[in-house]
């Protein structure tokens, strides 16, 4: 999962891009970068692990001049975590250069890079980003937009991207549309973000989404539209982007993310109803849902884990062993709330359910009487390959044990999952018409070229059809 931002014809776009990577740094944490083009057609760019806070000082901002820049964050789903895969990508060709960045995963990226290698390309790092980037280099006629749009042609997968060159700046969303990406503006100046949240900062105007499949062209006259293909019927929003990954203060998919959050505990309250004394949410990603559970079930909502915000990624645990020391380091409970209480504990999902485990023990430890589990998702039982890092199936603790055995594993006095019917409270036509969600029931929207076994063993027959 990734975070992008594109500034077009802004005095400061370097700075506005930082702010913008700040404000989407929940989507990667481990590196960051920006690229620029000054007024003498000269690229910039820098790029380091870590977070955009950490790596943009006023020093560096002033290295990136120009009135054009690219950004992006990164949490690795393809490729290692290491700089040489940290974005915006730089291809210097000719007297000119062009940068990308990139959210989101190609399905087919190894199948492409394969004949390209055979044909005498070289690659410098092993994303598949740089692929797309290989494509568009051996397109030798048309301007930019239309070499961009004869390599999209190639590959499959979800992609949000912006592009910049000396002149222009290129956005472009698969035809699925399994990413966000929204347009914004900010005076004269056009922002092409990953979220709406992103604009709110930097005091921007929301225009409009980006459509699936449309490739948006930002030069001097504006802004200009191209559809790679027919809009599709079958859209692949990732559900995901609304249980999880997009901050709840984002408008993505048409629709605000926190009342999405908050009907999801509202649902999960009427389908799995116990007797408790509070609610408390696995923060921060639980509390909207475990306030709607609060309020649909009138059970009190308090703040029963405290969160310590200042954690990195990384931290010295200490010789002497501390039984559940990197939960401990994350989160805190409170006593007060907890001490002799039925609690009914609210968080998003449940991936390898280890961490999952360790908080339940940290509850009781606190005092906690009875331990309730509620989950504002369906089990994970498939990979993602569409830019999630959701692990191997052999990993993922629902794939292979039943709701029951989960409980026990977990230690709660119950557990209670939202149904995939529910899990759409918020859409009235089928589920399957506007989202992807295969990283519940397996039916992956897109086939899986560099996966085939994967495809195989969820006898997925709805790629298909497309």
């Amino acid at each position: 999962m990734c975070g992008i931002v594109g500034i077009y014809n802004h005095p400061e776009a370097a700075n506005m891009a930082y702010l913008c990577l700040c404000a989407e740094q929940h989507r990667g944490q481990e590196s960051a970068g920006i690229a620029s083009v000054d007024d003498k057609k000269r690229f910039h760019h820098h790029k380091a692990m870590g977070l955009a806070l950490d790596i943009f000082d006023a020093r560096v901002i002033a290295s990136l001049p120009g009135r054009k820049a690219v950004g992006h964050v990164r949490y690795s789903t393809t490729g290692s975590s290491s700089l040489e895969n940290a974005q915006p990508f730089l291809v210097r060709e000719g007297q000119g250069g062009l940068v990308v960045a990139h959210n989101g995963n190609l399905t087919n990226a190894l199948e492409i890079r394969h004949q390209l290698e055979a044909s005498g390309a070289i690659f410098q790092s092993t994303m598949d980003t740089e692929v797309i980037m290989h494509l568009i280099a051996r397109e030798r006629s048309g301007v930019l937009a239309d070499r961009i749009l004869a390599a999209l042609k190639q590959v499959q997968g979800a992609y949000s991207l912006v592009f910049l060159s000396d002149e222009v700046m290129v956005a472009a969303r698969d035809p699925k549309g399994f990413r966000p990406l929204v347009i914004g503006r900010v005076d004269e100046a056009y922002v092409v973000v990953s979220e709406t949240c992103a604009l709110d900062l930097i005091d921007a105007t929301f225009v409009r989404e980006v459509l699936p499949g449309e490739l948006i062209v930002f030069d001097q006259d504006g802004m200009h539209s191209h559809m790679m293909q027919p809009t599709e019927v079958h859209k692949a929003y990732c559900i995901f982007e609304y249980i999880y990954f997009a901050r709840p203060d984002s408008h993505i998919f048409g629709r605000d993310v926190y009342p999405i959050r908050q009907g999801f505990g509202k649902q999960l309250a009427l389908e799995h109803p116990v007797e408790a004394d509070v609610v408390i949410p696995v923060p921060d990603s639980g509390v909207p849902a475990a306030i709607g559970y609060a309020q649909q079930s009138g059970i009190p909502y308090q703040m029963g884990l405290i969160r310590n915000h200042y954690v990195g990624r990384t931290f010295i645990e200490p010789k002497s062993e501390i039984r559940h020391f990197g939960v401990k380091v994350k989160l805190n409970p409170v006593q007060d709330v907890l001490k002799g209480k039925r609690v009914v504990v609210v968080d998003d999902s449940i991936v390898r359910g280890t961490t999952s485990m360790k908080i339940v023990k940290m509850i009781r430890a606190a005092g906690a009487k009875e331990v309730h589990v509620r989950i504002s998702s369906p089990p994970i039982k498939w990979p993602c390959f569409y830019g999630i890092d959701i692990p191997t199936r052999e990993e993922l603790i629902a794939a292979h044990q039943s709701v029951e055995e989960i409980r026990g594993f977990l230690t709660a006095d119950s557990l209670g999952y939202l149904s995939h019917e529910r899990l759409y409270w918020f859409e009235k036509l089928e589920p399957r018409e506007w989202y992807c969600d295969a990283c519940f029931t397996g039916k992956y929207p897109i086939p899986l070229t560099d996966a085939p076994e994967i495809m195989k063993e969820s006898g997925c027959g709805a790629c298909k059809k497309d």
